[in-house]
């Protein structure tokens, strides 16, 4: 019985011994090198950080008026207005919401430094000059890496037929 018990002892604090090995291993692994340039490239501060302005899209008030062939010309713009955005890297980020009760259909997330200059850009939108959308906008401050996210999305999304 003393002898079971001393193996089981052994067991757990060579289990607890190697948990603690692998802990240290982690700690001490090497973080990838600073790319000095291409933190400037994305403006990104000493964190990696930066400031952008994110917009909510939420449902305006001519959403359920406008159908048909209007709404499929409105969409159009907007899909090209958020491109055309993103190439000229203002747009870091966009997207719709999955349904929920605060009628929020999207963001968008600007690279600039203020609320009015985001707010500027989304009236650019022609489903925010019909209505179909109205946005608020508020300073946010994430991963300056965020500003690579639109040359990824290039690469991995497929050509429409």
């Amino acid at each position: 019985m003393i002898l079971r018990l001393f193996v089981i002892t052994l067991c757990v604090m060579g289990i607890g011994l190697t948990a603690r090995a692998q802990v240290a291993a982690s700690i001490t692994e090497e973080k990838p090198a600073y790319d000095e340039a291409l933190a400037k490239r994305y403006g990104g501060d000493d964190n990696g950080m930066k400031t952008y302005v994110l917009v909510i899209l939420k449902t305006g008030p001519k959403d359920a008026a406008i159908k048909g062939k209007d709404r499929d010309a409105i969409f159009a713009g907007h899909m090209a207005n958020i491109n055309r955005l993103a190439d000229d890297g203002l747009l870091a980020l966009a997207g719709p919401f999955g349904k929920n009760d605060r009628t929020y259909r999207g963001l968008f997330i600007f690279n600039v430094a203020t609320p009015e200059e985001a707010l500027k850009l989304a009236e650019t939108d022609p489903a925010v000059k019909a209505g179909v959308f109205i946005v608020e906008a508020t300073p946010w401050y994430g991963s300056a890496a965020l500003m690579g996210v639109g040359e990824a999305h290039k690469r991995i999304t497929r050509s429409k037929p």
